[in-house]
């Protein structure tokens, strides 16, 4: 029906943002697009039919529940088909223009519920014929100040946020449809377009129902569509569509779109818009298709810029994911070996100090054996105030009655065995110290290689728990076994000997050294050289604290290599070991299941990417 002499220029960029919204770019960066907005009754579904020449739904209150994206396609090769869809899947083609009513209004029911709620998803409905013009526009619902029975009580301010939404982007042409018969001034839908288009320069406005205009008011018509009244940049035309009594009548679109230009023509006053292009259906097409035109060339290099920069962002995004586990079951299993094998291998390069895992752990170790060692050294002040204590109190009471030398095996032994054992509860506590490092740094590196497999990460982290509590418990024995080996007081004479004068002569207690050879073998020699009990007793806390200092350095080596040993190195050996053990289960689908969220995530981010690819493309081949 109408001319398709622009359709060779106009169509291509008009499929260009269709397709891109179809593939979902009007996520990411607004497109350039005609929304219609009219107050109730202004005749704005008359105007939409009038277009795409199907029926749509009418009556009264709310009809339009959704918005409506209204595609028109002009193929000479098609007599008619459409598709609507709507949601994330829902997609159904069908031939029968007489089809169009039901099925939009069953998709406004299935997104905005019974009844006369709205709902901002959007419905898309594409038709396909050899009369329609090429064109693209969004139908919103008509704007309404009162609510009827079964609306909630903020249906006005809701109409108006959704319109809003889509009105608001400079990339969206305003299509304002205004009855003739009424104040335009007054109109919320142009107060609207005025607020969020104070220039303008984007606002096209409609006047409707031009036949029902009050005799005599026909020049100040004329006044507002000549741009003297309200001023819009891209101007007005008045159309005349099908009214009330032509639908009853069942008159055809096309029939009425043929009494449009013979009404026109006729018209003593509004003749002369024909003439200036301002006037009938057929102008508005062409004015709407050239206006969308001009508005997608005009943002197309934006629109590319934005979309090349977003592509940047979501590619970056995607480089900080792992790409995930394979598809394949062979292609999986291999995955999990290189999975695991990575987190053996930092595991093994940790318990050699080759990594730093957050901190410095052989650094942070070896603080707390400084620790342990000043332990030691402030034990080893104690002792000797405590061995001089006990020799005096010894003097005190045996004065007289021991044997000559002061040989007392047994207060010896009590004064080591008193203070050693209160050695043992820092030793413990350096073991546990040490275990907290070690086990957080394991599970950081666990964390940090399963962080998107939370089942294996689970288990990793149960491993590393069983294994350093069992580490621990070994240690914990080993080091009660230690302390009990030093209640015994012994050494060999060569390193006691080290701490005695060399001034010995021969002669001893032989009973005394028989019972505890290679103690105080070096003590009775130089007993008997000096005889002297007051020598004897002056000689002997410095044998004591002698011996406590080999005590002291047994410990002080002992304690740090026992939780060395089995709190790490065996510690991660156990592990690497355990962690291999599951490459011999069968349900490696169930050791890679992703993190839900991290699953979603990536995907989203894919999808995202690939639709920009994609726009990308569209871009580059115009």
């Amino acid at each position: 029906m109408f001319q398709d002499q622009l359709a060779e220029k106009v169509r291509p960029f008009i499929d260009l943002v269709d397709d891109m919204r179809s593939i979902g770019i009007d996520k990411e960066l607004p497109l350039p697009t005609i929304a219609v907005v009219g107050d109730q009754s202004s005749g704005k579904s008359s105007v939409l039919e009038s277009l795409s020449e199907v029926a749509l739904p009418r009556g009264t209150g709310i009809v339009t529940r959704c918005p409506l994206l209204l595609q028109l396609c002009n193929d000479k090769a098609v007599k008619w088909k459409a598709v609507i869809s709507y949601g994330e899947k829902f997609r159904h083609e069908f031939d029968k223009p007489s089809e169009v009513v039901r099925l939009v209004e069953q998709a406004q029911n299935v997104l905005a519920g019974k009844g006369v709620g709205i709902c901002e998803d959007l419905i898309t409905l594409k038709i396909t014929s050899s009369t329609v013009c090429d064109l693209s526009l969004i139908d919103l619902p008509g704007i309404t100040r009162v609510a009827v029975k079964g609306q909630p009580e903020d249906i006005g301010a809701q109409i108006k946020n959704l319109i809003t939404k889509f009105i608001k982007n400079k990339t969206t042409i305003i299509l304002v449809v205004v009855p003739c018969n009424v104040d335009i001034a007054t109109t919320e839908a142009l107060k609207m377009a005025q607020e969020m288009d104070p220039e303008g320069t984007r606002t096209l406005a409609i006047l409707t129902k031009p036949d029902l205009i009050d005799q005599g008011a026909e020049k100040n018509v004329l006044e507002i569509v000549h741009n003297r009244v309200i001023f819009l940049n891209m101007g007005y035309v008045i159309v005349k569509c099908r009214g009330q009594k032509q639908i009853d009548e069942n008159m055809s679109i096309t029939r009425a779109i043929e009494e449009e230009l013979e009404f026109f023509r006729n018209h003593k006053h509004f003749r002369s818009l024909l003439r200036e292009e301002k006037a009938t259906t057929k102008c508005l097409a062409t004015k709407l298709s050239n206006a969308l035109v001009k508005q997608i060339k005009k943002y197309l290099p934006q629109m590319s810029e934005k979309i090349k920069e977003h592509l940047g962002e979501v590619k970056h995004l995607l480089s900080k994911l792992e790409g995930g586990p394979p598809l394949e079951p062979a292609e999986k299993r291999k995955y999990l070996i290189q999975v695991i094998t990575d987190f053996n291998e930092q595991i093994t390069q940790l318990s050699k100090g080759d990594i730093i895992v957050v901190e410095n752990l052989f650094e942070l170790m070896r603080r707390e054996f400084t620790v342990w060692m000043e332990c030691l050294k402030n034990a080893k002040s104690n002792y000797h105030e405590v061995v001089q204590q006990v020799v005096d109190e010894y003097d005190q009471k045996h004065r007289g009655s021991e044997l000559p030398g002061f040989s007392n095996y047994r207060v010896f032994q009590h004064v080591v065995q008193k203070l050693v054992a209160e050695l043992k509860r820092p030793a413990m506590m350096t073991l546990q110290t040490i275990r907290d490092m070690v086990q957080k740094q394991f599970d950081h590196l666990s964390k940090e290689n399963f962080k998107n497999y939370p089942y294996l990460y689970q288990v990793s982290k149960k491993k590393i728990e069983t294994i350093q509590e069992q580490q621990s418990n070994i240690v914990k024995a080993r080091i009660v076994e230690q302390f009990e080996m030093e209640m015994q007081v012994y050494t060999q004479d060569e390193i006691f000997n080290k701490h005695l004068p060399e001034d010995k002569a021969e002669g001893s207690d032989h009973d005394t050294r028989s019972k505890y050879p290679g103690l105080f073998n070096a003590y009775y020699e130089e007993e008997k050289a000096e005889g002297s009990d007051h020598n004897t007793r002056s000689k002997y806390p410095g044998l004591l604290k002698s011996y406590y200092e080999i005590v002291v350095q047994r410990l002080a080596d002992q304690v740090p290599m026992l939780i060395r040993y089995f709190i790490l190195k065996e510690s991660a050996k156990i592990v690497c070991s355990e962690m291999l053990d599951l490459l011999h289960r069968d349900d490696a689908d169930n050791i890679l299941q992703e993190d839900s969220e991290i699953g979603e995530y990536r995907a989203k981010l894919q999808a995202q990417a690939d639709r920009l690819l994609l726009a990308n493309d569209k871009i580059s081949s115009l």
